[in-house]
């Protein structure tokens, strides 16, 4: 399964907005920035994040984005949902039926073995990243990042946010 490169950059850039202060916005143009992406991309995966909820935004010249939510109430799979969709990451073309040894009139009356797995696996999958909220991205990304980094960064965004 390959995900949309819009996934990583709605995970980075909720990251980042989790950071903000109260009444402060971030712009695509700043996020853009700061992640070395191309603006005109990035502004749909935010769009997407705005569609779900899962982002205010505002417009004017200290308009942006800002989380909806608090990071403690979003997961990955609130934000990847909101680029990818939710729908099963497996598709079931019931190909089985193209058996040519299969007699005339057999029917399979549910999934088969290969359709079942994979979509315990999706279930599996999904339920991980439920689990996995946005301020536990934080508390990691707090202890893997360089102090001076980290609070480089932060002064960074504090001075382009509105």
């Amino acid at each position: 399964m390959i995900l949309k490169s819009q996934v990583e950059w709605a995970l980075h850039c909720c990251a980042i907005l989790a950071g903000l202060p109260a009444g402060r916005y971030l712009s695509t143009k700043a996020l853009a920035e700061f992640h070395g992406l191309p603006k005109e991309y990035l502004s749909k995966a935010l769009q997407s994040l705005s569609q779900a909820g899962l982002v205010d935004t505002t417009l004017g010249p200290s308009g942006g984005y800002r989380l909806a939510k608090a990071p403690s109430e979003l997961t990955f799979l609130n934000i990847i949902e909101a680029v990818e969709g939710n729908a099963r990451t497996f598709v079931c073309n019931n190909i089985r039926a193209n058996n040519p040894c299969r007699p005339l009139g057999y029917c399979e009356s549910g999934p088969c073995a290969v359709a079942r797995i994979m979509w315990e696996a999706d279930d599996a999958w999904r339920q991980k990243l439920d689990s996995v909220r946005l301020s536990d991205l934080i508390e990691t990304l707090s202890k893997d990042i360089p102090a001076e980094l980290w609070r480089s960064s932060f002064d960074w965004v504090l001075d382009r946010a509105g």
